[in-house]
């Protein structure tokens, strides 16, 4: 990574200096089936860029990591290549009023999924590449300015293999063996795309009537590799595609500026997905081989709905700098679940925003490294680490509240003038802001003020008083804040209040909207209200924080969580009993119970499979070590009986069977598994298909019963890329030391392994029933890690770094050894300090819950 991080800095000079006009990108790929899979593998890259500088005779430079520069040249005069390029960047002296730049480079296919990946697939031998960037690793394949306000149109031509197709931006024509593009429109380096390999293609369409006279077209297209094909459901893919294509044209009132609209899912892929205009990629996990529950099918309606956000807020107007990534991300974001909502059969993705999505945010937004919304990005290594759960969730969660706070109309209107002035530019914080001033009539400089440029959560907690007849006399909501960030933010709320009718269930019976202003504020319209039994102060949703109880209502829950008939409203104390767990404030053996008691009667299938996370991450982390046993018995206790109570064949059933493995361990429960595994146990309903298979052989390796000639069998009956990256998760989750040492040399010592085979086994590599067998590499990850984040690319540095801190070793030593690295280490890389800090919080949080629930016993 040295001499390839950007700063801001630099990106403004080069930025104020330089205006782009146009590429050509000539990639010669035919090389990637050439030779051994081992063999180190370049493609030609041909960039010829247009631009301008607006000071004749300055120096600037490009962009590009690639192995060997064959030629460069410069208006016409030829350049030594050993002269101008270090590696990652190319010198540019003497600069023209107009200039040309010719870079003819051998650049390195990727496989880590940053740059130009290369992957062969194990069924058929197939290769297949795709590309992907963001931020900043267009350098890996073409010469450029890597930073997104230097936009300019692109054409792409490509050199595949004869029985190839290829895909880019624009649509492609296949000439005298080269694939030819459509210029795309003015856009960044990092949203260009390539796609190339025998995949699995099929077409359809959209028009629209525009009102206007004039009807959009635009081509659709849906890819795979050929071994996905039988499970791929394009049908579905489409019918979300149209779905959300039709909602953000009613209501954003700017036709798609793309052409057409292709969407490759791809294999080993690091993100869930990017928005590329025109070819959008996806990882390839969201075509379902086997059976998967309806939140599976929601999650991937939201990110599809989430990069074709993206068109209008990211592609069509971007931001100037990472500083202000969430104009695309907190947006985009957001109206993947408001189009979910909208347009697609899945009403209720409220809910799972308020339970899973919010979850996110507010983790990040209590580590130590949590920062605004607008956030200060010196570097592109701060960007890489930006892609965050503030960027995302808590942006999403805080333009919820922007909509309750400008009203809906005011802020679609807002979104409307956004597009129309500053379409195919750049834009900064104000430029938004100013939009929704003018439509809304709010001050948006102080709501931006309290929102987007200060950090942290507020907690909210009602305060009830009854007058002597039993009734509210006053209700009020008290804003708390951390110490250390101590901003008291406006909430717009709405404030519930709950009481079991005679029937048994919990329903509300009043609902106030209220602006919350300052440490305390009072509700008077719920004066003289019957005396609620649970007061939900955040109650659908509205704004970001915390919830918290006051004490009868805790009790009403402990009691009859599973009474409360609405869904969303249940879904919301599920997830303030969840902060409560973790801030040490409830017992975790207590969020255990309540999991046990009321979550067989949880109807929406994601907050159960929510549920059933949480419960396991009490076990692994909250739980007093003493009682962790007792804890993981009961769990499996319950999530057998639960599994043998579902509805046969559920997708219920299908979540209880699969929590069931994650949290078996005694004997009884892993003979049931090898069971269920071989055909001589059954549970009515269950079809355990291939993926429910490697689902109940982890636990069978990691416990001892699986051992490798089993696992080895299982990669025989599904011998995919899929069954592969499953066979070697199974198989660093083995409990031998020699497995654990085989594993960690895999992952530290050596680059042989692919982005996807290092996460899978990072993930059976850490094993929370092997602590004691994972003790001995505290101390060496400690000694590794600076060595790791230096020699290895930011993407696998950041999965070493983040997946093997020893975040099982639960004890102050830990936290005093995690704390010397950091004293020793103050001038490593800044995203290399954040992401120990990181993990250090995460640990010392951990030992706070376990003390918590020591004082329950």
């Amino acid at each position: 990574m040295p001499g390839e991080n950007l700063s801001r800095d630099e990106a403004r000079e080069r930025a104020a200096l330089l205006s782009v006009d146009g590429y050509d990108v000539s990639l010669d790929i035919r090389s990637a089936v050439v030779g051994g899979d081992e063999a180190p593998r370049t493609f030609r890259s041909v960039t010829t860029i247009r631009f301008r500088c607006s000071e004749p005779g300055a120096s600037s430079f490009a962009d590009l990591i690639a192995p060997s520069v064959t030629a460069v040249s410069l208006n016409g005069k030829d350049l030594d290549p050993s002269e101008v390029f270090d590696g990652s960047r190319i010198a540019l002296e003497d600069l023209a009023a107009d200039n040309e730049l010719i870079v003819d480079a051998q650049c390195a296919y990727s496989r880590t999924g940053e740059g130009l990946h290369r992957f062969v697939d194990p069924e058929d031998g197939e290769v297949y590449l795709y590309t992907q960037y963001e931020p900043a690793d267009s350098r890996r394949v073409f010469a450029g300015f890597e930073q997104p306000d230097l936009k300019a149109p692109f054409r792409f031509e490509v050199r595949a293999p004869e029985a190839w197709t290829v895909w880019s931006n624009g649509v492609g024509e296949l000439s005298e063996g080269v694939w030819r593009f459509a210029e795309t429109k003015p856009i960044s380096t990092y949203i260009t795309c390539v796609v190339a390999g025998p995949y699995h293609y099929v077409t359809d369409s959209y028009s629209r009537d525009l009102g206007d006279g004039t009807t959009l077209e635009i081509p659709l297209g849906a890819l795979c590799r050929k071994g996905l094909a039988k499970h791929f459901d394009a049908d579905d893919v489409f019918l979300i595609t149209k779905q959300g294509l039709d909602f953000f044209h009613e209501h954003f009132d700017y036709p798609y500026p793309f052409g057409k609209y292709d969407q490759a899912f791809v294999p080993e892929y690091n993100l869930g997905a990017m928005e590329n205009p025109g070819l959008v990629t996806f990882r390839e996990e969201y075509i379902f081989r086997g059976k998967v529950t309806r939140a599976s099918y929601e999650a991937r309606a939201n990110v599809i709905l989430h990069e074709m956000a993206h068109m209008w807020f990211g592609d069509l107007v971007t931001m100037v700098w990472w500083d202000d990534l969430w104009l695309k991300e907190s947006f985009a974001d957001f109206m993947g679940t408001f189009a979910n909502v909208g347009a697609t059969r899945f009403e209720d993705a409220w809910i799972t925003f308020a339970n899973r999505r919010k979850a996110w945010a507010y983790r990040a937004d209590q580590l130590p490294s949590t920062h605004p919304i607008t956030a200060d990005i010196r570097d592109l290594q701060d960007a890489k680490l930006n892609f965050d759960g503030i960027t995302y969730a808590k942006g999403a969660s805080v333009l919820k509240q922007l909509v309750a706070y400008v009203g809906q109309d005011a802020f679609l209107e807002g979104a409307r003038r956004y597009f129309k002035r500053n379409a195919y530019g750049n834009t900064r914080l104000g430029d938004l802001l100013s939009v929704l001033e003018e439509t809304s009539g709010r001050d948006m400089a102080a709501w931006s003020r309290s929102w987007l440029q200060t950090a942290g959560v507020n907690s909210l907690t009602p305060q009830v008083l009854l007058n002597p007849e039993g009734l509210v006399d006053e209700l009020a909501v008290v804003q708390e804040a951390a110490e250390s960030h101590p901003e008291l933010r406006p909430h717009r709320v709405a404030v519930g209040l709950y009481r079991k009718g005679a029937d048994g269930v919990v329903e509300r019976y009043a609902r106030v909207e209220v602006d919350v202003e300052g440490p305390r504020t009072v509700v008077p319209e719920l004066a003289g209200a019957q005396a609620p039994e649970l007061v939900l102060v955040n109650d659908d949703d509205l704004t970001y924080c915390k919830t918290r109880f006051d004490v009868g209502s805790l009790e009403t829950l402990k009691a009859h969580l599973g009474d409360i008939t609405d869904p969303l409203a249940r879904a919301l104390c599920w997830s303030a009993l969840w902060n409560m767990t973790r801030d040490a404030l409830l017992p975790a053996r207590d969020f255990v119970d309540l999991v046990l008691r009321f979550a067989g009667r949880e109807s929406d299938i994601g907050v159960l499979q929510m549920l059933h996370a949480w419960a396991n991450s009490s076990l692994v982390n909250y739980v007093a070590p003493q009682w962790a046993p007792t804890g993981g018995r009961l769990l499996a206790e319950g999530a057998l009986k639960e599994l043998r109570l579902a509805e046969p064949g559920s997708e219920h059933q299908l979540a209880w069977a699969r929590f069931f493995a994650t949290v078996a361990s005694g004997a009884a429960d892993l003979q049931l598994l090898q069971g269920l595994l071989e055909g001589t146990a059954k549970i009515d309903g269950l079809e355990v298909d291939q993926e429910l298979r490697w689902a109940f052989l982890e636990p069978l390796a990691a416990h001892g019963v699986a051992d490798e000639s089993a696992l080895a069998a299982e990669l025989a009956r599904d011998d995919t890329a899929s069954g592969k990256r499953h066979q070697v998760r199974c198989l660093a989750a083995r409990p031998s030391a020699a497995v654990k040492a085989q594993a960690w040399a895999q992952v530290v010592e050596s680059d042989a392994l692919s982005n996807a085979l290092v996460g899978a086994t990072i993930s059976g590599w850490n094993q929370s029933s092997q602590r004691e067998l994972l003790a001995p590499y505290a101390s060496k990850y400690f000694e590794v890690i600076e060595r790791v984040w230096t020699d290895r690319s930011i993407q696998i540095a950041m999965d070493v770094v983040g997946g093997l801190f020893p975040s099982l070793q639960q004890s102050q030593a830990t936290v005093e050894a995690t704390d010397a690295w950091l004293a020793e280490h103050e001038e490593a890389a800044p995203a290399l300090r954040r992401l120990v800090l990181e993990a250090r919080d995460d640990l010392a949080r951990a030992l706070r819950g376990q003390e918590c629930d020591a004082t329950a016993g």
